[in-house]
């Protein structure tokens, strides 16, 4: 007899008898002009992130947040401006890429309108005309602070049912929560325009949806066990960051989450242009459940007075550096408006003066 040993091809674009195909369940699916364009382009070695950005100079940068970057490395002797350029962020003649000016561009969205992240909650398990809605805009790490707050703010609270003792606890791993908004953010294929990052939150189960298929060769199938990042700067600057715990291993990390609190294992859905997460919480486990969003739906609250009550409701209060922290672009009399509007509103209440100043949420 005879044994044939066929090595695991690169990702790259294969032809069968001249046509291209994708499989999709037991079938070979012909691939359209469109689809293989993408396609070609998702396998490329090069990708967006590492192109020039057409019109983009080093004035569409916010230095100050590259200053706070570098200062988490220990890089002393290099500028910000060398360092920006050995990660990516940079062309060697000092053009900003497509991935420093979504790390670190003043206005991302100029240049790349569909990076965002829409954000909505509806009380009920399907789509209706009764939600609250919030885009999350500019630089990523902003995008990704936005959207965790929003998500505490709205997802419900309460104890455990079968709790030893009484304790909060939310509906879903703030941190398995954390970790799929940020997958989603650094993974997704940048080059599909018209098309944002969607996270949904529902009464059973948050979604959050990604544009753009698996990348390489990863699968549903071998999502858990295999590694390959589309956007390989993205994924390092987020983790020198903070951002990403372990290299390679979000997946893995959402998984243990769920089961170290006995939750359902999250659903991972390819669609015909993207990628989907699914977790299912605690729901009616949770007693006194509520979101807390709800409870201030009627209020005309911006996202910034958003991110102060999700940031109260997870740490109990919020002093104005805290808020500054959460929202580095606006001035210090911004922060302070914000805050004595929701105290004038009766949400938060004001303790100690002057620089002692801190808020609570009124009961």
């Amino acid at each position: 007899f005879m044994l044939v040993s066929v090595p695991p091809g690169l990702p790259g674009v294969y032809a069968c008898e001249g046509g291209y195909f994708r499989r999709e369940g037991p079938a070979n699916v012909p691939l359209g002009p469109r689809a293989l364009r993408e396609l070609f382009l998702a396998r490329s070695d090069r990708g967006l992130e590492a192109e020039p950005v057409p019109d983009g100079t080093a004035e569409d940068l916010d230095w100050e947040a590259v200053r706070t970057y570098a200062a988490l490395l220990p890089h002393p002797g290099t500028s910000p401006e060398e360092l920006l350029r050995q990660r990516g962020g940079l062309t060697a003649d000092g053009r900003p890429t497509y991935a420093g000016m979504l790390l670190f561009g003043r206005e991302p969205q100029r240049f790349l309108p569909s990076a965002e992240i829409l954000l909505v909650r509806y009380p009920g398990t399907s789509m209706g005309d009764v939600f609250l809605k919030e885009v999350a805009r500019g630089p990523l790490p902003q995008q990704i602070r936005q959207a965790e707050a929003f998500l505490a703010a709205n997802m419900r609270r309460g104890a455990r049912i079968d709790a030893l003792e009484r304790a909060e606890q939310p509906e879903y791993p703030l941190a398995a929560v954390r970790e799929c908004i940020v997958n989603a953010v650094a993974h997704r294929d940048y080059r599909i325009r018209g098309e944002e990052i969607r996270v949904l939150l529902f009464a059973d189960r948050l979604e959050v949806y990604s544009p753009g298929r698996l990348p390489g060769h990863v699968t549903v199938e071998n999502l858990v066990h295999e590694r390959y990042a589309r956007n390989q700067i993205l994924v390092q600057v987020l983790a020198d960051m903070g951002f990403v715990e372990r290299l390679g291993y979000g997946i893995d990390r959402i998984l243990t989450l769920m089961q170290a609190e006995s939750l359902p294992e999250p659903t991972f859905e390819e669609t015909a242009n993207g990628f989907r997460v699914t977790l299912r919480g605690h729901g009616e486990r949770l007693i006194e459940a509520r979101p807390d969003g709800f409870r201030w739906a009627s209020l005309a609250l911006n996202p910034r007075q958003r991110q102060a009550l999700a940031f109260v409701a997870q740490h109990g209060r919020i002093t104005n550096h805290d808020l500054q922290q959460l929202c580095p672009e606006v001035s210090a009399e911004t922060i302070r408006r914000d805050l004595a509007d929701l105290v004038e509103q009766d949400v938060l209440i004001r303790i100690g003066d002057k620089r002692a100043t801190f808020y609570i949420l009124k009961k």
